[in-house]
């Protein structure tokens, strides 16, 4: 049943409307190319048709949304983001995970989740509660029964770390509670991941690498075989595996232990990049959050030179990019702000070089092929109605997709012109 929220998108204000609704827009991004004349048709959660005005059929009881200059383009897909977690610049990591209650962090997720969805994202890939045990899976059950509003979510729930390579970490006469669950060789690897999977998690995602080298730099975690029985357990029901990944022998060995996603790689070098291309594992670089802890400490950025950290993201890219790797889009977000998301595809194209249409394809119909979403990320009959409307022309200028002016999820309008 179609149904219309205020601005403010409040859940309980839901109230039943007409269960069909044409969207007549200026025009339409498919998931792949734009379309001028086009007219989409919502029946219930459905998208039912879609193409030129005159060919498609509309029932007596529809109702119209005129939407004059704007342009309907799927439900954006977030690859990557923590819905626990806030910017760093406000509370630090350690004091998150340390100091804030669940039941704090979970009120504050609740408002992540509305922002998320009200800044034209529907779905999202919540990679890991970072201490917050299992809360992912009682927020995504509380967005699908309609107690809040939020995107459809992909949930890891701990995500899975070897023992002693994870924090925080303070003095070594406490054991203080960890960001992700700690598991070891063959019994408690399995054990873990088969937790993680009865508890809820729809992907299990692996640390292959940390900051516990000797001088704190980034080190492998699993070995060889332990990525590879991971991803083994959680394949035979199923579900993939994404890795957490940034030095060349971490992602080589989740590379080839067959994980679908690796996260950050910013070490990667042209032989790992070859190697994931050949493997058919994308990568999901999430430069918003490099950009903003670089930020976080001091970096002024357009007016100081850019800090190693960066000049060596700047320097993967490029690598991937001339590789051919498959790019997933997401931030990490909750480095920085919930709302914000699209500070990923901006960057991208502004300190990067994609263009606004790659970047518009990888937040739809990209990410939904990558993470298996055969039912969204797209606008054609039978897919799920996920819908935003933005000002503008957003394959020409991704500073559009900032101009929400609708959006749908499930046929449900959370916001409208």
């Amino acid at each position: 049943m179609l149904a219309f929220l205020p601005k403010t998108a409040q859940a309980q204000a839901v109230t039943p409307a007409s269960a069909a609704t044409l969207l007549r827009p200026a025009a339409v991004f498919d998931g792949q190319e734009m379309h001028s004349g086009w007219v989409v048709l919502v029946e219930n959660d459905k998208i039912t048709a879609a193409g030129p005005a005159a060919k498609v059929a509309v029932p007596s009881n529809a109702r119209t949304l005129e939407l004059p200059g704007l342009t309907l383009l799927p439900g954006l897909i977030e690859g990557h983001s923590h819905l626990l977690l806030h910017p760093y610049n406000e509370t630090t990591w350690d004091n998150q995970v340390l100091l804030e209650s669940q039941a704090l962090r979970v009120t504050r997720a609740t408002v992540h989740a509305q922002r998320t969805l009200l800044a034209g994202f529907t779905t999202a890939r919540d990679l890991g509660t970072e201490g917050a045990g299992f809360a992912d899976v009682g927020i995504k059950q509380a967005i699908n029964q309609g107690i809040i509003p939020g995107p459809r979510l992909l949930v890891v729930t701990r995500a899975l770390v070897a023992t002693g390579s994870y924090g925080p970490k303070l003095s070594v006469d406490e054991n203080v509670p960890q960001g992700a669950q700690e598991a070891d060789g063959v019994d408690g690897i399995i054990r873990a991941v088969r937790e993680q999977i009865g508890k809820g998690a729809d992907i299990i995602k692996v640390y292959a690498d940390y900051r516990w080298g000797p001088d704190g730099s980034a080190q492998p975690t699993f070995s060889q075989e332990e990525l590879t029985l991971i991803v083994q357990t959680a394949r035979s029901t199923g579900r993939g595996v994404v890795a957490h990944a940034s030095t060349p022998e971490g992602m080589r060995r989740a590379i080839l232990a067959g994980v679908e996603t690796i996260e950050h790689g910013d070490y990667g070098t042209p032989e790992i990049f070859a190697l994931m291309k050949k493997r058919g594992v994308a990568l999901c670089p999430t430069v918003a959050a490099s950009d903003a802890t670089a930020q976080y400490k001091g970096w002024h950025k357009g007016t100081d030179p850019a800090p190693p950290r960066i000049q060596q993201k700047h320097a993967s890219m490029a690598a991937a990019l001339k590789a051919g790797v498959t790019l997933a889009q997401g931030g990490d977000v909750g480095v920085f702000a919930h709302g914000d998301n699209i500070r990923e595809a901006e960057l991208l194209v502004r300190d990067y070089g994609l263009t606004p249409l790659q970047v518009l394809r990888q937040a739809t119909s990209g990410n939904a092929q990558i993470f298996h979403l055969a039912d969204r990320g797209q606008i054609r009959p039978g897919l799920l109605a996920d819908l935003v409307a933005v000002a503008g022309d957003p394959t020409q200028d991704v500073a559009a997709l900032r101009q929400i002016r609708l959006v749908m999820k499930g046929g449900v309008l959370y916001r409208q012109p």
